[in-house]
């Protein structure tokens, strides 16, 4: 992955909890990097073992990690200098998500070596609609769930997700249904 995402997930964790946390994180993690760079590439086993070792130093699940790094990316995005894209990508949630593959190619002009995921909506209501999300790399889908609550909010849009399928349990890729409704 990106140093973009390992910053991000550092960003949240010094803004919440303070550069103690972290370095302790960092530690528990057996990662040796002072800096991200975020254009340069890193394993995506590093990113793995900050999860893995933020979710025993913050004694939450790494799927609640995950959900709140999803939600954190979102704003942090929109403040690393991606805002305008993001902007350009839709006016509300469903627009939004519609959007995502094109975001991703956008972002893939900078990113030249990016494996963006793949996103697709479906039965899509006034008030719903079903998320499908491919991606070539394993457990990142409780990013998902963040990620759009993060939109939500982005959107000033009350928003309820649920994983209705799911790759680990055998299917074809994960999916969400998607409730929103804008304040």
């Amino acid at each position: 992955m990106y140093g973009l995402v390992n910053k991000a997930i550092q960003d949240m964790v010094c803004s919440r909890f303070g550069e103690d946390i972290w370095r302790e994180i960092k530690q528990k993690a057996e990662v040796d990097v002072d800096v991200f760079i975020s254009m340069e590439g890193y394993p995506d086993d590093l990113t793995h073992k900050l999860v893995k070792a933020a979710s025993v130093v913050l004694g939450l699940s790494p799927t609640e990690v995950m959900q709140a790094f999803g939600e954190f990316w979102v704003q942090y995005t929109s403040e690393e200098g991606y805002g305008e894209m993001m902007d350009m990508s839709g006016d509300t949630l469903p627009e939004f998500l519609e959007n995502l593959d094109n975001l991703h190619a956008r972002v893939g002009i900078s990113f030249p070596k990016l494996e963006p995921p793949s996103f697709e909506c479906s039965d899509i209501e006034e008030n719903h609609l079903n998320l499908h999300y491919r991606s070539s790399r394993e457990g990142l889908s409780p990013m998902i769930v963040g990620l759009v609550k993060g939109l939500g909010t982005k959107f000033d849009t009350e928003v309820d997700i649920t994983q209705t399928q799911y790759r680990d349990d055998g299917a074809e890729h994960d999916e969400f249904l998607v409730k929103y409704k804008p304040r």
